[in-house]
């Protein structure tokens, strides 16, 4: 098998002949999207780093509380979804995760952006939206190649300007955080479509002063000028 979907209401574990699947590429341990239910899972065992040509790995909404390191030998993994967990930390080892490319992490229990990611070169899908996570690293700046960023709801004060150093950011989602200000040089992401597809950048539930909301409407032209003008005063 290539290709392998394990389901149940009372899933508690991985079974563990799926262990000497050495050929497998796709797990999938999670309950369909539409369900709304939640497996019982708490622990990712170490064997799961038996399975080196896995390529995507879902375990979405079971109730993990931790991510073994041997998920660091999985270098051949693409797609890792990890959404309603009950996570708070990732181990180091994921940052040899090279070709990775797509990272849910949303509805977990981050109070902080796991440092290890910003090892992820190749990411180009991040979300962490529904987390409590209240500071991002300058060192997010180094995920040269994002092109989707979702922090909703979250507890974000500042974003720092490191952030606008990602120009390959098509999407950037900062809904319901407590962000008063946007960096300086936030007018630079000019591959977001701004004016044309409202679900590309999102700051609604903020209490925005500076920018005003009204400015951000105008898009990147706006928030520069607006940014000029203060620096003229």
């Amino acid at each position: 098998k290539k290709k392998l979907k394990i389901s149940g209401r009372e899933l508690l574990s991985v079974p563990i002949q799926v262990f000497g699947l050495d050929q497998l590429q796709v797990l999938e341990m999670s309950p369909e999207r539409e369900s709304c239910l939640r497996y019982r899972m708490e622990l990712l065992p170490q064997e799961i780093g038996r399975l080196r040509n896995l390529t995507c790995l879902y375990v979405d909404s079971n109730n993990l509380k931790k991510i073994p390191a041997e998920i660091g030998t999985l270098s051949c993994l693409e797609r890792l979804t990890l959404s309603n967990n009950s996570l708070s930390s990732l181990p180091e080892e994921i940052g040899a995760l090279q070709r990775l490319h797509s990272l849910h992490l949303a509805n977990n229990s981050f109070t902080e952006l796991p440092a290890p990611l910003c090892q992820l070169r190749s990411l180009t899908f991040l979300d962490v939206s529904d987390n409590k996570i209240d500071t991002i690293p300058s060192s997010i700046r180094h995920l040269e190649k994002l092109e989707t960023l979702l922090l909703l709801f979250n507890s974000l004060q500042s974003l720092p300007e490191d952030v606008c150093l990602l120009r390959n950011l098509h999407t950037l989602w900062l809904g319901n955080n407590h962000l008063r200000t946007l960096p300086a040089a936030f007018g630079e992401l000019v591959n977001l479509d701004w004016g044309y597809n409202y679900c590309s950048c999102n700051y609604e539930g903020n209490p925005l002063e500076s920018p005003p909301p009204e400015v951000c409407s105008r898009g990147p032209e706006g928030i520069r000028d607006y940014f000029s003008s203060l620096r003229r005063i």
